[in-house]
């Protein structure tokens, strides 16, 4: 930052807005990924604090809300959530004048105050109430009473980091990602499901030796086409994706008539062909044809232990998933929640409408709930394959970073979300313009007065599921980038969240499924940050094209040497925003951001710095012995071997775990997913296929040539 920088920020602080921006958890300025001195405009400022449910219209307006705020947080009896790392001394204050002061704890599963002893003491004039050491960890409740007021508060109890499991203090473990939907087989039905990944995962371990696999998000999406295909904007964060269902391993299934029977083969057949396509696949016509047979499959009789299951299911999901079965309902029955004057505008889940139409078609309603028991059923057996397989992790899922602003959870819970905002990142490398999400942020404000348990129940839920959790945009722990309507992904502010409370709740629900937690800590991302989730045994993420010397910006600066690589870390070569490594070789990027209009900068400018980028990383390949030098000079004629050199050069990195590509195995070269756009570009809908664009089915993908030679360089045998 310049002196003048410096000067006119010193003179904004001064200012009332900023300063109730800041109170408010609201930043005033942010260093860009070049490290640049941005500072927020008045109207982002004013907007973002509106969101929050504050009014900063006038300097009356202004005034009036930080001595609110102020008066709040210094009379307060106790705050709504506490945080105990175990080893580290927590000390709370006390807000109260009363001469006595009783409080007691009732710790998690229990109905009764523990007979544990807290007496709060006096520290520099002010009642503070210290936190034992020897509680248990998880999320108790505190319970104070100074003989006018009661407060309750949540405490969450967390082990200070996330060991690693056994498996990985061993030695260096790696794995796949993949894009689950696009993996296919003869029984699927347009697109990859969950039997495909339950093949698909085992193979991965009994033929290529791999310890986990990364997929695309399985969040919930919408009940009836069209379908939102980003698995990055769920309708639900809480609830499992029921299109990946595979219908023939539903246990009745096997108990059909021969009528229904050949009812449900017609409608496999009117969608099978797809599975032969390399041409993006048609998600809605798979999932028509697909939810008829999974209405006929539900209206099967059921034996009696699996109605029983059915029943536990619905009683551990709890009011949650009537909500979402409402949700569902109503969009099926009143029609889509986008459409002019709909219900998710005039009605909630306190209208008496609701009641009647769970009752009008309570059919519907219970398949809405059983979809949802089947598709956990199918994600539990995925896990138990891979682990049964001889996976160390096993399934890793992604968390993503929001929901769809007229899905589920906004809908029946609007209390939870910040309102008239969006997500999304300001402008850097590989998005130029900026990024807006469409996603409505949580409210951070809400989190801490319920104790943050609808994240809670989130991770809870994954991690059921999963030995591994992925989150997308990790930075979102500690602020996410807010941006009012109307202002453009340019035009927002980072808005900041108790990043204690959820990497609490992380390490609690890690530790207690002995799993691992990786942040993708990717992009304009401080570098307090990664070390703050490496303090916690949260693992970063490394990406061998955005490793630079230094952390250069420039594009023909060198490459950092593996060696150097974060230990704590998964590593790979490749994201699934980049084009697979062969095509990124071959400028496939350069070309589709041309074809889109995604160039801040000329397509000549952008394409020497891709040239200059492609040489970086070939210099480091050839220098460190990994590429012939020959090689390097032909890049389309070797692209398996420079892509293997690049994988085989990974194995230097000292991070505990690596990752390949399925697509880099595979050879396929086209895109899954340009960032900045929607319908411009077929994302989330491109087939696997191999170097000459042919498809490889599921059960055929560890038999493939490339995918073995390619297993071989991670097993470190090439």
């Amino acid at each position: 930052m310049t002196p003048i920088q410096q000067q006119e920020s010193a003179e904004r602080l001064a200012r009332p807005l900023i300063r109730l921006a800041q109170t408010a958890g609201i930043a005033t300025s942010y260093i860009d990924q070049l490290g640049t001195y941005v500072e927020i405009r008045d109207e982002v400022l004013v907007s973002v604090l509106h969101s929050l449910g504050i009014n900063a219209t006038n300097d009356e307006a202004i005034t009036d809300a930080l001595d609110g705020i102020t008066q709040e947080r210094n009379t307060r009896l106790l705050p709504p959530t506490i945080v105990k790392f175990q080893g580290t001394d927590t000390s709370i204050p006390v807000n109260t004048d009363a001469a006595e002061v009783q409080i007691s704890i009732t710790l998690e599963g229990e109905e009764q105050p523990a007979s544990i002893k807290l007496e709060p003491h006096v520290v520099n004039d002010q009642l503070v109430l210290s936190i034992p050491e020897d509680l248990p960890i998880g999320y108790h409740t505190l319970t104070a009473q100074d003989g006018e007021r009661t407060a309750h508060a949540t405490l969450i109890l967390a082990p200070a980091r996330i060991e690693l499991p056994e498996a990985l203090q061993e030695r260096q473990r790696w794995g796949w990602m993949a894009q689950m939907y696009s993996v296919r087989s003869p029984e699927s039905w347009g697109v990859g499901d969950y039997g495909d990944l339950r093949q698909l995962i085992s193979d991965a371990a009994t033929k290529s030796g791999a310890d986990f696999m990364l997929i695309n998000p399985i969040h919930a999406t919408a009940p009836i086409s069209p379908l939102e295909p980003s698995p990055y904007l769920p309708e639900s964060r809480r609830f499992l994706n029921v299109t990946y269902i595979r219908p023939q391993d539903i246990e009745e299934y096997q108990l059909l008539d021969a009528e229904s029977l050949a009812k449900i083969e017609a409608l496999h057949n009117s969608v099978a062909a797809m599975n032969d396509d390399p041409n993006p696949m048609d998600i809605n016509a798979a999932w028509d044809a697909k939810r008829k047979a999974l209405f006929m499959l539900f209206q099967q009789p059921r034996s009696a232990s699996r109605q029983l299951a059915f029943e536990a299911f619905k009683e551990q999901a709890g009011p949650d998933l009537d909500s979402f079965a409402t949700w569902c309902t109503a969009f099926e029955v009143w029609g889509a929640p986008w459409e002019a004057g709909s219900w998710f505008t005039t009605m909630d889940r306190t209208s008496p409408q609701l009641e009647t139409l769970r009752q009008d078609h309570a059919e519907l309603f219970e398949f809405q709930r059983w979809l949802q028991w089947i598709a956990d059923e199918q994600v539990s057996e995925v896990q138990s394959a891979a682990k049964t397989s001889g996976m160390a992790l096993g399934l890793m899922q992604d968390m993503a970073v929001g929901v769809h602003a007229l899905g589920a959870d906004v809908w029946w819970s609007p209390e939870r979300f910040a309102d008239g905002v969006t997500v999304g990142a300001p402008p850097d490398f590989y998005n130029q313009q900026g990024q807006d999400w469409g996603q409505p942020p949580f409210d951070p404000n809400y989190l801490e007065r319920t104790g943050y348990a609808v994240y809670r129940d989130m991770v809870h839920n994954m991690f059921s599921h999963a030995g591994a959790v992925r989150i997308d945009h990790v930075l979102g722990l500690f602020r996410l980038w807010w941006i009012p309507q109307g202002e453009g992904a340019q035009g927002g502010a980072y808005v900041t969240y108790n990043v204690d409370a959820m990497l609490a709740v992380l390490s609690i629900e890690a530790t207690r499924a002995n799993g691992v937690v990786i942040g993708e800590d990717l992009g304009t991302v401080p570098t307090y940050v990664s070390k703050v989730l490496a303090s916690h045994g949260i693992l970063g993420t490394v990406v061998e094209w955005f490793s630079r010397v230094d952390n250069s910006p420039n594009a023909g600066d060198p490459y950092a040497d593996p060696s150097t690589y974060r230990k704590y870390a998964l590593a790979s070569v490749t994201t699934h925003d980049l084009p697979p490594t062969a095509g990124y070789l071959n400028f496939e990027h350069v070309k589709l951001r041309e074809e889109l209009h995604l160039l801040t900068d000329s397509v000549e400018a952008f394409q020497q710095s891709a040239k200059a980028e492609r040489q970086a990383m070939l210099d480091l390949l050839v220098q460190g012995g990994w590429l012939d030098a020959a090689a390097a000079q032909d890049v389309p004629e070797n692209e398996q071997s420079i892509v293997e050199a690049m994988h085989a050069m990974l194995l230097k990195s000292p991070s505990v775990l690596l990752q390949a590509a399925l697509v880099d195995g595979a050879g396929e070269h086209r895109t899954q997913n340009q960032p900045g756009t929607s319908d411009q570009y077929p994302n989330w809908r491109i087939p696997l296929a191999d170097a000459q664009g042919n498809v490889i089915h599921t059960q055929d993908v560890f038999s493939q040539e490339r995918v073995l030679s390619l297993s071989a360089v991670m097993r470190g045998e090439r």
